[in-house]
């Protein structure tokens, strides 16, 4: 079986499917995601979904068993299959205790919930798969943790059964990865072209996603006003606003000035709607893709010997907000997430520990305003709009805000 992209007849609109050994469609695979598709959801969703569902299927296709006439013991028996090595799945290869497990506890539940939305779509057409994925559990079990959000009117509803998956691995939620003062401007030096320290400026500097970044257009930087708007629409390099939201995010002049350097040094009179497009490669002025952003990751990672990504900065900048004393809903709001339980679970230790500025000042720094001091005035969170920043004049995790835009 295999993964195939597709585009919807009429609109052009980017799909996918999975094909059987046959190459043609696993129907009750295709039906679920022609259903996603019509909905609106993500092109990264659907792909998602069908590598999920192809594994399902390639498990039940190796024991002989039917999709439709599944037990709880075969979801069980499926957990284990993807902790093997794919070498290994097949039976005749031996597995050492010492083998490290092929998905990790997270990539695991996330393939169990795309099986728990695929029954759930079809027992509503009468296959009898509604109880295999869900039961309802009594109240009081599920998430304890300290940070996890609650809603207002949950000590209405805090007693009434809840619904549980019935397989789930346990996890731990990860510490998300900053960087250093030291490391992001060592990656800011790194950059051999300005266009590359753009990215990454814009980056460290708003906290944008890369899929954000790279759909960005000219219009969606306003010089004079000093912000970034991220707007949700169909991008040539097929990156997407996560979620469908869209929002404007307050930034530097240091950073603006680094776009101008840009504009009038590099990208020249090249007719393009894109703010990040291929200079130096082929095809020429097209915009940039994922591939070619991680392949730039690549090498600045063996050039300065941080092994980075690019969603680092997006923690970086967080962090910073935060330390900084902006208010959970601030950074819900300059983050996009759609739901303030994403940033309190994501962030929520920041609460614990000593306040302020967790990276102290390098003696001989320069000392500039700092731009990212409008964050808290244009939220009206006068928490972030404090005075260390106005006099330190440093941007997220403490790189100076000259050093945006200092010269490769």
């Amino acid at each position: 079986m295999r993964v195939q992209r597709v585009l919807m007849p009429g609109s052009r609109v980017e799909s996918w499917t999975v094909l059987g050994d046959d190459h043609v469609p696993v129907e009750p695979v295709e039906r679920f995601l022609a259903y996603l598709a019509s909905v609106e959801r993500s092109p990264n969703t659907v792909k998602a979904y069908a590598h999920d569902l192809k594994d399902w299927f390639t498990f039940l296709a190796g024991r002989s068993l039917d999709w439709q006439a599944v037990r709880l013991e075969d979801v069980a028996g499926y957990v284990a299959w993807l902790r093997l090595p794919p070498a290994a799945r097949d039976g005749r290869v031996q597995v050492l205790p010492t083998v490290a497990h092929h998905c990790v506890e997270a990539s695991v539940n996330r393939k169990l919930a795309a099986l728990t939305s695929f029954c759930e779509f079809h027992a509503r057409h009468g296959v009898p798969l509604g109880g295999l994925m869900v039961t309802m559990a009594p109240a009081g079990r599920g998430r304890s943790s300290a940070t996890s959000f609650k809603p207002f009117l949950h000590h209405i509803t805090k007693s009434d059964p809840q619904r549980r998956r019935t397989i789930k691995l346990s996890t731990s939620s990860p510490r998300p990865r900053v960087l250093s003062a030291v490391e992001a401007q060592a990656i800011l030096d790194a950059c051999a072209h300005l266009r590359d320290r753009m990215l990454f400026a814009l980056l460290l500097d708003t906290g944008v996603r890369i899929g954000e970044a790279l759909g960005l257009r000219h219009e969606d930087l306003d010089i004079a006003g000093r912000q970034v708007a991220v707007v949700s629409r169909v991008n040539d390099n097929r990156v997407r606003a996560k979620g469908g939201r869209s929002r404007s995010i307050p930034t530097s002049a240091e950073l603006m000035r680094l776009y101008a350097d840009y504009l009038n040094e590099e990208y020249g009179p090249l007719d393009s709607d894109y703010v990040f497009v291929n200079l130096w490669g082929r095809p020429y002025g097209r915009p940039l893709t994922y591939p070619a952003v991680y392949d730039l990751v690549g090498r600045l990672r063996r050039r300065t010997g941080i092994g980075f990504g690019p969603h680092w900065f997006r923690h970086t900048y967080a962090t910073w907000l935060l330390r900084r004393g902006a208010g959970m809903e601030s950074v819900k709001e300059l983050l996009g997430h759609a739901s303030i339980s994403t940033t309190v679970d994501t962030y929520g230790h920041l609460t614990v520990g000593t306040p302020g500025l967790p990276w102290k000042r390098p003696a001989g720094s320069p000392v500039v305003r700092s731009g990212c001091d409008r964050v808290g005035r244009t939220l009206r969170d006068d928490a972030v709009a404090g005075s260390a920043g106005e006099a330190e004049g440093r941007g997220p995790c403490g790189v100076p805000r000259r050093s945006l835009c200092s010269r490769p």
